[in-house]
């Protein structure tokens, strides 16, 4: 069993995979994470695992589980299943490489472009030979939301609705509304339609926390992933392990 440790910017996931069959997942917040972990090592028969935060962590938290189990942290040095091009590895974040492993993965010999709609919007191509050269970073929607009103003086604070789709806002409210979410899937619909352009064939996957809010809204064909970065996590812990 492989105990795979995602933490996020808001929240740490974590999950068992049985081979490549994913059998468990939980959310659960930064501070409890450790000891999760710990309870899931001793109740499963887990002997190997991997951890990936896009946060800083204590040492000693890593220690923890380290002690128990053959814990692999991910980071630039690590091999991967593809051939990573990028010009700055060393600055590429341990999410987009944990996609692009599972792209190479679940996709192979494919165009891949993965979109990770979170806190950031992510694209990230790797190509039909395995080789990664990159992608590109846009603001989430909740941060084009929170940018609206902290860098203005009247426009309100607002969340996303499931109703928000209206082209034409008939109010401050709803052409911020209109703004955000019509903005947000026309960004993606011009990178789908721009990479399929340049390459040919194209597999375009959607992961991310807004993905279940975007994926019947898009206007392509599309793999909707929820899970596509443990997915890539335990990828990489595979073939750490051959």
């Amino acid at each position: 069993m492989n105990l795979i440790i995602d933490i996020g910017n808001t929240l740490a996931k974590l999950a068992l995979f049985n081979n490549e069959e994913l059998v468990l997942i939980e959310k659960v917040t930064h501070e409890h994470f450790v000891n999760r972990a710990l309870q899931l090592i001793a109740k499963h028969d887990i002997k190997q695992g991997i951890l990936s935060s896009v946060i800083l962590l204590k040492k000693e938290q890593i220690e923890k589980i380290s002690k128990r189990i053959s814990l692999l942290e991910l980071q630039a040095s690590v091999e991967v299943p593809f051939k990573n091009n990028y010009r700055t590895p060393n600055t590429l974040g341990v999410d987009r490489i944990a996609l692009i492993a599972a792209a190479v993965c679940q996709f192979p010999n494919q165009n891949v472009l993965v979109i990770d709609a979170g806190t950031c919007i992510t694209y990230d191509f790797v190509n039909s030979s395995g080789e990664y050269f990159g992608g590109a970073i846009s603001p989430g929607i909740q941060m084009r939301y929170n940018a609206m009103h902290t860098f203005t003086s009247k426009l309100p604070q607002l969340e996303l609705l499931e109703t928000t789709t209206e082209l034409t806002g008939n109010s401050t409210v709803n052409s911020m509304h209109s703004g955000v979410v019509n903005g947000v899937i026309g960004e993606i619909d011009n990178f789908v339609r721009r990479y399929k352009e340049k390459n040919g064939f194209l597999t375009v996957v959607l992961t991310g926390g807004d993905i279940n809010f975007l994926a019947n809204k898009l206007k392509i064909d599309i793999f909707a992933q929820p899970n596509f970065l443990l997915v890539g996590l335990n990828a990489i812990l595979i073939h750490n392990n051959q």
